[in-house]
């Protein structure tokens, strides 16, 4: 645009006001200047589309993607003090893109983030060295069912999340199992949020001598051998007895405070697929920009809620 103040009203387009330079005869739309900030919080926190930002601000859309692309938002791991337990994530779109996620269990404050094409070992490994080389101090993990995190992560106090294994429990028995036994089972696991250790173990424990038979019953099958008629009331059996010492570490003394389950961290993923679900069609490299905005906001959101006086 050149610059002159010798403009007038041009007409109306799609509910917004064009004007027109009288001196070169440029004609543009009617807008308000914005700053990265209050753009990026509008399409990021707010979940405005692209067209909805056009109209609000009165730019074109070509203008709103251009100031968007722009727009940097790049995830550095921030440095960290003090300590606590840590809850420990992954969530995906797609089978070869996925967000590592690390937050702090009472504070919500991210810890950690990359992004990860699966989840390999030295992918946690590095999370955890990150964590505590950047100062926090690990009292203890949260995590959801990857069978090897426990023997890698053994010197830490860690928590089976306990909706996980209700979870785990309902896949190999179905919602409504037909056994009496997968029955009886599936109904001493939806306790686990309401019981104690002991009270539970013993209970468990009485569930596998009363269905001692059942569980252990064997069938020929068509390749001549002997096999366990009843496979996935075993599976679930043997599941619960790996994840049984993890499930809970938080009833403990050393461990109080620790949460149960791994909803905090779900919940942020939940929030996070909201958001850009609100825009579809974002490229790969799109959703990589996206994502480290949504965090760093997260991020100072909680600060600032941290600062509020009580």
């Amino acid at each position: 645009m050149c610059g002159s103040t010798h403009t007038k009203k041009n007409g109306v387009r799609k509910g917004v006001q064009l004007y027109k330079c009288q001196d070169c005869s440029y004609q543009f739309r009617a807008g308000v200047e914005v700053s990265e900030d209050v753009l990026w919080d509008a399409y990021q926190q707010e979940k405005q589309t692209i067209r909805e930002l056009s109209e609000r601000f009165g730019k074109s859309v070509s203008t709103i993607k251009r100031r968007l692309h722009d727009i940097k938002r790049e995830w550095v791991q921030p440095p960290l003090s003090g300590e606590g337990f840590v809850h420990l994530d992954v969530t995906y779109w797609g089978r070869n893109f996925g967000v590592l996620l690390a937050l702090d269990s009472q504070t919500g404050n991210p810890l950690y983030m990359a992004f990860v094409k699966s989840e390999t070992m030295k992918d946690y490994e590095d999370a955890i060295s990150s964590i505590k080389e950047r100062g926090y101090t690990i009292r203890g993990l949260i995590i959801d069912g990857k069978q090897s995190l426990f023997k890698t992560f053994s010197e830490y106090h860690i928590q089976m999340c306990q909706f996980h294994m209700k979870q785990i429990i309902r896949r190999y028995l179905t919602l409504n199992p037909k056994m009496h036994a997968g029955r009886e089972l599936k109904d001493l696991v939806s306790r686990l949020h309401k019981v104690d250790e002991a009270g539970f173990k013993k209970d468990y424990q009485e569930w596998k001598e009363k269905w001692k038979e059942t569980i252990n019953h064997k069938s020929l099958h068509k390749d001549g051998k002997l096999h366990y008629t009843h496979q996935r009331l075993r599976a679930a059996m043997n599941s619960l007895n790996f994840y049984l010492p993890y499930l809970f570490t938080y009833q403990r003394e050393d461990s109080k405070g620790m949460p149960n389950t791994n909803n905090k961290i779900e919940g942020t993923f939940t929030d996070l697929k909201k958001n850009l679900n609100n825009h579809s069609g974002l490229t790969l490299q799109n959703r990589k920009r996206f994502i480290p905005g949504f965090f760093l906001a997260l991020t100072e959101t909680l600060s600032m809620k941290k600062q509020e006086p009580r």
